[in-house]
């Protein structure tokens, strides 16, 4: 995901195919100089190899790359699966303490932006120092407000369980991009593919009691709901499926490729 600020944009966690996402977007090439892009930070949300694994691809950058993260998963990306200290020898890193309590901070040349942390209940990493007693901080929701309109949007692509604090971000935000990773808990389990429940792995799921459909229903009728970080074991990436259908019934959109949202 990016969020800009006029013409600078902040990327929010650095998926494998990030070339392909700068390539397919102009606004984020300005071509001032070779290897030039518009980003002008990164904000971590986790230290998970499907949102870190790209600031691999990021490391010929000119200057080093300046990177929220929390104390948790600073301690992901230098001990368990040091990419810090491999990108130490190309570009380098410049890190930004991100503290999970809430409390507002901007990134650099995106004032524009107001952006608060929110610790979220989840698991590290397998290789994470935490992975067995997951710490708060391991994982984080972050809510994004539009100083100029007073907008705000809700991003949380991990959550196992809703906490009365993330509870009360979502109901308050003019829209909510969350964890759509799994339609149901025993999905990974029943199609053969692992052992473990959703819920086991931090995501909890769209369909049954207490689940993500659930919540999303009780919000405001003001707000957007749009799914994220769907793994494609899920079957509401058939647009013709039962499954869509019922998210369609209840007003909940599913992320595509180029989505554009505007606050």
């Amino acid at each position: 995901m990016c969020a800009h600020s006029e013409r600078a944009w902040v990327l929010v966690n650095a998926s494998p195919d990030i070339l392909h996402q700068l390539q397919a977007n102009p606004v984020l090439q300005p071509a001032r100089a070779a290897r030039d892009t518009a980003l002008c930070g990164i904000v971590l949300v986790d230290g998970q190899i499907d949102h870190t694994t790209g600031l691999f691809m990021l490391r010929e950058s000119t200057r080093a790359l300046p990177i929220w993260c929390t104390d948790e998963a600073f301690a992901d990306l230098t001990q368990g699966n040091p990419i810090f200290g491999v990108l130490g020898h190309y570009c380098g890193v410049e890190r930004h303490a991100l503290r999970a309590d809430g409390s507002p901070f901007s990134v650099a040349g995106a004032e524009g932006i107001e952006w608060r942390a929110l610790a979220v209940s989840s698991k590290p990493a397998p290789y994470s120092p935490h992975r067995e007693a997951p710490q708060p901080g391991d994982n984080v929701a972050l809510v994004l407000k539009d100083r100029a309109s007073g907008r705000t949007l809700v991003y949380a692509p991990g959550l196992g369980a809703m906490e009365e604090h993330v509870w009360r971000a979502m109901q308050q935000a003019d829209c909510v991009l969350v964890d759509g990773t799994f339609w149901s808990d025993e999905e990974m389990i029943s199609l053969g593919l692992s052992k473990k429940r959703a819920r086991d792995i931090g995501h909890l799921p769209q369909s049954g009691p207490g689940g993500m459909l659930e919540w999303l229903e009780r919000l405001p009728a003001q707000v957007r709901r749009i799914l994220i970080h769907i793994n494609n074991t899920n079957p509401i990436l058939d647009e013709d499926s039962v499954e869509r259908a019922v998210l369609a019934a209840h007003r909940i959109e599913v992320a595509r490729d180029g989505l554009e949202v505007e606050l």
